[in-house]
């Protein structure tokens, strides 16, 4: 056996089997962004992104009347008991056309305070292994 021949061998080498094929890989779908709406009793409201576009003010303001909307139809008596709405600090949330429309719809926002370390409630619900 040759010096080269025994550093393959050692080190895991092929050492003469036939190299494994490779896997044809295929381009994935590519991320998306999905916002969801729920409460205790389940999912109201799920919006997927369309491709190439971004959350700003306008589109998440369009989703907080859905979200009435289905509010109204899904939870008829707790609606106009009022509704408690929590938000991360992401700029969209926090621009002034869409506190004036929480404000138009009787939504009343509770704060989550920007970089605390603590997670926020939702993500208990939604990701249940992080009660872990």
């Amino acid at each position: 056996m040759t010096r080269r021949q025994s550093n393959n061998y050692c080190s895991g080498g092929n050492n003469g089997s036939p190299r494994p094929q490779k896997f044809r890989v295929q381009k994935s779908v590519g991320k998306f962004l999905v916002s969801i709406f729920w409460d205790q009793d389940g999912i109201l409201l799920m919006d997927y992104l369309p491709k190439g576009q971004t959350i700003n003010a306008e589109y998440y303001s369009s989703l907080l009347v859905q979200l009435k909307d289905v509010l109204k139809e899904k939870r008829r008596g707790k609606f106009t008991k009022g509704v408690l709405f929590l938000n991360d600090n992401a700029p969209a949330y926090r621009a002034l056309a869409t506190q004036n429309k929480l404000a138009y719809l009787l939504i009343q926002c509770l704060d989550h305070r920007s970089y605390s370390p603590y997670l926020a409630p939702s993500d208990y619900h939604l990701f249940p292994g992080l009660k872990k």
